[in-house]
């Protein structure tokens, strides 16, 4: 049985930028990190792996790899972004301080059932933090809702 998420791991330009995103304008503490010298596969390697901890206990990883080639580039939020859970509360002063601090800031976006707000990390992965509104419908009916819109979507592509 899958218990939850231990970490997510991403590609990372600079593992001191990356550090001062997660950890000095999020708050989420640098909990490890690590150089990878050798694969597992025996091939030579440098590679710094770090960790970033989340309240949850799971985390947020990142690889700097400087002789691995990757394309970084900003990513759409339909094409992938990180979401992340915190109190309404939270979200407002986010939302200041990022804009205060010049960091890309879009939202605060009204989904229903979370209010969202928008940041650009230093790699160009798109943050999303997401606070609950109490509008959540009942679990087995979200999961009958869901279940019909997916079968709703394949239905409309044949």
């Amino acid at each position: 049985m899958i218990k939850g998420l231990h970490h997510n791991a991403y590609r990372c330009r600079d593992s001191e930028e990356t550090r001062a995103f997660y950890e000095q304008f999020l708050g989420l503490p640098l909990a490890d990190a690590f150089e990878i010298k050798e694969t597992k596969t025996g091939r030579q390697t440098s590679v710094l792996h770090s960790f970033y901890q989340m309240g949850d206990g799971s985390f947020l990883a990142f690889f700097e790899a400087p002789d691995r080639p990757f394309e970084f580039k900003d990513q759409h939020d339909f094409d992938l972004h990180i979401a992340l859970e915190v109190d309404a509360e939270t979200l407002e002063r986010m939302f200041a301080k990022g804009k205060a601090e010049g960091i890309e800031t879009r939202g605060i976006s009204d989904h229903g059932f979370i209010h969202s707000i928008y940041f650009r990390d230093p790699n160009g992965y798109v943050i999303e933090l997401s606070a609950k509104t109490g509008k959540e419908q009942d679990p087995q009916e979200k999961k009958r809702a869901a279940r019909a819109a997916l079968d709703a979507w394949q239905a409309s592509k044949l």
